[in-house]
């Protein structure tokens, strides 16, 4: 129940209320990521993606973000995009999380290269 409350009031969730009765009327399932996302087209070619945790716009792998803006790749004809051994696999915005960048991470190794004048 409060699931089915969630999504009717809030879209940060997973799919809206709308969204998911549009999906089931409307949308051709084409296929999901490694993280479980699942990407759907209708006959307009109207094309969207269901999160599979919180909505991220980072959390779309390169392939399915070039399909999903419509530019033209091989997800379209082969459905498989071979990756090779060089490339990083993909990963989310990192932001605010524990796992962000942050240059001063460990304090103890960054050493001043100077002296302040004021001791």
């Amino acid at each position: 129940m409060l699931t089915i409350l969630k999504q009717i009031f809030t879209w940060w969730n997973s799919q809206t209320f709308g969204t998911r009765i549009s999906t089931f009327l409307y949308g051709k399932l084409i296929g999901t990521d490694e993280f479980g996302n699942k990407y759907y087209q209708d006959k307009n070619n109207k094309r969207w993606v269901i999160y599979k945790n919180e909505i991220e716009a980072t959390k779309i792998p390169q392939e399915w973000y070039s399909w999903i803006h419509h530019t033209n790749n091989k997800l379209e004809n082969n459905r498989e995009l071979k990756k090779f051994v060089w490339q990083k696999k993909h990963s989310p915005n990192l932001t605010g999380t524990d796992k962000a960048y942050s240059p001063n991470k460990n304090k103890n190794a960054i050493q001043k290269k100077y002296k302040s004048w004021k001791d």
